[in-house]
């Protein structure tokens, strides 16, 4: 199931719609890092193609993260 979701992202309120294993898994790598979510959605934000949206760029990220981590 689809969830839309909101963050403050320097100062700008947005939202996004991402599955419940992905929201899951942004949580769970914020944790990880020992970082806010919010700061790791603007991060990912931040460094995602200006063609991309933010929906899509946040599970390339988690994708990208559980490749790299071996999970």
């Amino acid at each position: 199931m689809i969830r839309k979701h909101s963050a403050t992202l320097h100062g700008h309120r947005t939202s996004f719609s991402l599955e419940e294993p992905f929201w899951q898994e942004l949580k769970a790598i914020a944790g990880s890092r020992q970082i806010a979510l919010a700061q790791l959605i603007a991060e990912i934000d931040d460094g995602r193609p200006a063609d991309s949206n933010l929906s899509s760029a946040l599970r390339v990220h988690v994708l990208d993260w559980i490749k790299s981590h071996g999970h």
